[in-house]
């Protein structure tokens, strides 16, 4: 799809380009072809090129436009491609290899055709110690075989030389030692614009760099569109009129269209969750924080973080002897040099906000370890030591034992604490000390933050996707999210590093997931690892899930269905029963994987967990993945296997600028509506310094038009992230911001909102005809008509991103009558505004009416069916 779509674009770029071309009508048929790392970023930039009509006067193509960089290792500083070597075999096929870094043993490999498009990258590993540097690459024609040879550094000052073969780039030959005469040793350096550079020289045909430069320029040419701003419409549209617009909707055209469209993704991203929606206000209940939590960045970050003594007559120690469960092995041990003389007292999360009249469950375990066995008393105290609300406890036991309390406020605080004190002197162990208000969203023990959830649930979200994106496959296999960890009672639930650098507790899990779906009506779309961790991952996709333990793996996930769907007697069905929920969750959906880097190691391991699921349960909708970019490597590789597999439905990402998403309407167009289905799993319009602001959100609304239009292929979307606490923002945009108090919905939240308030199971045709046609204008003007079979309602959503209004008729015959109801709901305002809401009235309209959409505002008109 998008490789038809690049090669007519190529094309197109050929055209633009032709001054350029005719240039070089006289130059020889043949050129020189120069690839190189540049000197900057320790080569984190990528493969480039530049060319030569006679191998001494070099050309970059670019400059610093990379064709291909490397995907192996964590984010950022790990990526590079070092001392790259480009060769073409007579098959017609490039091939590159690198090294990685200065320090392992692989190697990079990847292939492509046109030096534009690239297949997988391969990263062997052949060393089982010492590094690889400077790789080469040779075809030996009769034995059908590639050698690669490389040097390792056996001291600073001596290299060893070391070659394997390879017949696919799948399986190696043993490694060994070579000879220097074995190495190619073509490398030389050539003098660029930044000095001088080293890298391999081959003589190519006119055509092959004539395509790279027309690649580059098609590239410039896209993103001069897609950097398109607001903020130069003065220039852009200086003298614009106001345009007119006749808007015509044709209620015998019409299509089915999902009913799932908009949804939300909810991850634990940003303190999304605990500290977050999830209502728990003791922060380190578990006393399980630990430095690798946040990769060593926070030295106070441990089991004592957010704990504190209110005195110096006591000491806190941790132990980990005999604990209540082994998946939470910390806990507290105060130590009381006197009766009643000191507490242990918990921050909470930016502090504790009580509310006056509103009552607050406590629970703890507990056991006396030394001394006489006493009472504890807990308290929520002010920082000027207001008491708020106190509980006294029963007696300790010598052993582990639960105990809880209710603690009413007796005024409002913002900053509370939480304060555990014993009433004897002596030793008593503490653990899972934890907070709730009562008035969770719908009275849920365990449950979601009230304002929080409600603000999602005012969205009318269809499906809710979790755990999250890179939350769920991890970074590495340790950091997997395994949903069995996230069920049970809390104390026997497994605590992880977050992959965003903090904690999860997993009091948020599993259960209460599908809990909040069914609360809010919206179908529930669990996402599992496809058996790989993130590609960022130290080491990235290498280390999959072995394969001797995929089975067990496989059966996890089927075990996931059963506990989801199965009889209450069955043995994953019983443990949901006995959480509460006798009754099947009813799943329809299964996500495996999560952009994942579309490697060997990821297909395998995918198409195992596709193939049992596909047995097992018919019933089960698998969504795929296709790589975290709307273009490129794993974007059409994951489509590749997914239409091999027969996968029903993909995953897509991209987040990218408001003029992509002006200039991209048709993407989904051209989508071949006998393959997989469309979930687009995150998207966002991205600007400089990730503001959400109404240009974001009406850039949003506009794309939004053609995903309607499209809603037969596009079976979901959701906006990514959802949520973020403030002061705690790793991500930016998000869709709602908040703090312990408030509740902030962005402009973007709001367009959400009112797709999902006025979605609808009909697409009606509409036609757009303008008295301004030009292309700036025109893809700024869009409409999407939608009925409601359930209601009957007809929706008209109009959205106009010109700094000028759009005088439009609506022409509506045969849909509505002269006495129909219609609401009128319009967000306008300036576009970096931020803090912009919807506005509602009711309006009187007929069959054929004027409308007005004011310039930057998005639209909607609801009629109601008689």
């Amino acid at each position: 799809m998008i490789r038809q779509k690049l090669a007519a674009l190529l094309l197109l770029s050929g055209l633009l380009a032709i001054n350029t071309i005719d240039s070089f009508a006289d130059a020889p048929d043949s050129t020189y072809l120069f690839s190189y790392v540049s000197n900057k970023n320790g080569g984190r930039n990528g493969l480039h090129f530049a060319w030569s009509s006679d191998g001494k006067q070099w050309k970059e193509i670019g400059p610093e436009y990379r064709f291909v960089g490397s995907d192996y290792g964590p984010w950022g500083a790990e990526k590079r491609m070092i001392a790259p070597y480009l060769t073409k075999t007579a098959d017609g096929l490039w091939h590159c290899v690198w090294n990685l870094n200065e320090k392992e043993g692989r190697l990079a490999h990847v292939a492509s055709a046109d030096l534009i498009y690239w297949k997988r990258q391969s990263y062997p590993k052949v060393m089982e110690e010492g590094n690889c540097l400077d790789p080469e690459i040779s075809y030996n024609e009769a034995t059908k075989e590639f050698l690669l040879t490389w040097l390792m550094a056996a001291s600073a000052h001596d290299t060893v030389v070391y070659c394997t073969t390879t017949k696919d780039f799948k399986t190696y030959t043993p490694t060994k030692k070579a000879t220097a005469g074995s190495r190619i040793n073509n490398r030389s350096s050539q003098m660029l614009a930044d000095g001088s550079i080293k890298g391999v020289v081959t003589k190519v045909p006119k055509s092959e760099t004539d395509r790279l430069k027309n690649a580059r320029d098609l590239n410039e040419y896209r993103q001069q569109k897609y950097d398109e701003r607001t903020e130069s419409d003065a220039i852009r549209f200086a003298g614009l009129q106001p345009v007119e617009a006749s808007i015509t909707i044709d209620k015998n055209e019409s299509k089915a269209i999902s009913d799932l469209l908009v949804g939300v993704f909810f991850e634990d991203i940003n303190y999304a969750a605990d500290g977050g929606i999830y209502a728990e206000l003791v922060q380190n209940r578990d006393f399980e924080y630990d430095p690798s939590d946040t990769q060593g960045r926070d030295r106070s970050w441990n089991s004592t973080k957010a704990w504190s003594l209110t005195s110096e007559k006591g000491s806190l120690t941790i132990d980990t002897v005999a604990p209540i469960h082994p998946n939470n092995p910390h806990y507290a041990v105060l130590s009381v040099k006197e009766k009643n003389s000191v507490g242990l007292a918990n921050a909470g999360f930016d502090g504790i906000v009580v509310k006056k009249g509103d009552a607050y469950t406590l629970s703890l375990f507990a056991r006396q370890k030394e001394g006489n066995r006493g009472k504890l008393v807990v308290r929520l105290l002010g920082k000027d030591g207001t008491v708020y609300g106190e509980s006294k406890l029963p007696t300790l036991s010598s052993a582990w034992k639960q105990y809880k309390a209710v603690l009413k406020a007796t005024a409002d605080a913002t900053d509370a604490s939480l304060v555990v004190v014993p009433q004897e002197a002596g030793t008593v162990a503490l653990d899972m000390i934890s907070l709730f208000p009562q008035k969770t969203f719908k009275n849920r023990a365990n449950g979601l933050r009230a304002d929080l959830a409600e603000t999602l649930a005012a969205m009318h979200p269809r499906f809710v996707r979790f755990p999250g994106g890179c939350v769920a496959h991890g970074e590495g296999l340790e950091n997997m999210y395994r949903w069995k960890n996230t069920i049970g009672s809390l104390e026997s639930r497994k605590p992880q590093r977050n992959i965003w650098n903090y904690h999860q507790t997993a009091g948020l899990g599993y259960f209460e997931y599908f809990q909040f779906c069914e609360d809010i009506g919206a179908e529930p779309l669990p996402v599992l690892p496809a058996g790989v961790p993130c590609q960022n991952s130290p080491g990235g996709q290498q280390g999959g899930i072995p394969m001797c333990d995929m089975d067990a793996y496989i059966q996890e996930v089927l075990d996931l269905i059963e506990w989801a769907n199965g009889d209450a007697k069955s043995t994953w069905g019983k443990k949901r029963a006995e959480a509460g929920h006798p009754k099947p969750f009813n799943l329809k959906y299964i996500g495996i994987g999560n952009e994942d880097l579309i490697s060997d190691v990821f297909e395998e391991r995918f198409e195992m967990l596709f193939q049992a699921v596909k047995e097992k349960h018919p019933e089960i909708t698998v969504v795929g993945t296709v790589g975290p970019f709307y273009e490129g490597t794993d974007y059409e590789e994951g489509w590749d296997i997914a239409s091999r597999l027969g996968v029903p439905m993909v995953d897509e990402h991209y987040y990218v600028s408001p003029g992509w998403m002006i200039y991209n309407q048709d993407y989904y167009d051209t989508y071949d509506r006998k393959k997989s289905k469309v979930y687009l799993g995150e998207y966002a319009a991205h600007l400089p310094g990730r503001p959400n602001n109404l240009e974001t959100a009406l850039a949003e609304a506009l794309y939004l038009t053609s995903v309607e239009r499209n809603g037969d292929v596009v079976s979901m979307a959701s906006y990514a992230p959802l949520l973020a606490k403030e002061g705690h923002t790793q991500w930016n945009p998000d869709l709602i911001y908040f703090n312990n108090t408030e509740v902030k919905p962005t402009v973007g939240y709001y367009v959400q909102q009112l797709y999902g308030q006025n979605a609808g199971n009909e697409y009606l045709t509409s036609r757009i005809k303008l008295s301004n046609n030009r292309e700036q204008v025109k893809n700024r003007i869009a409409a999407s008509v939608v009925r409601d079979s359930k209601s009957g309602d007809v929706i008209i959503k109009l959205v106009n991103m010109l700094p000028v209004s759009v005088k439009s008729t609506l022409h509506l015959e045969g849909l509505v009558s002269d006495s129909s109801k219609t609401t009128k709901t319009i967000l306008t305002g300036s576009p970096a505004d931020k803090k912009l809401q919807p506005q509602v009235s009711e309006i009187k309209i007929t069959p054929s009416f004027d409308y007005e959409m004011p310039g930057y505002s998005f639209t909607v008109l609801r009629i109601t069916s008689k």
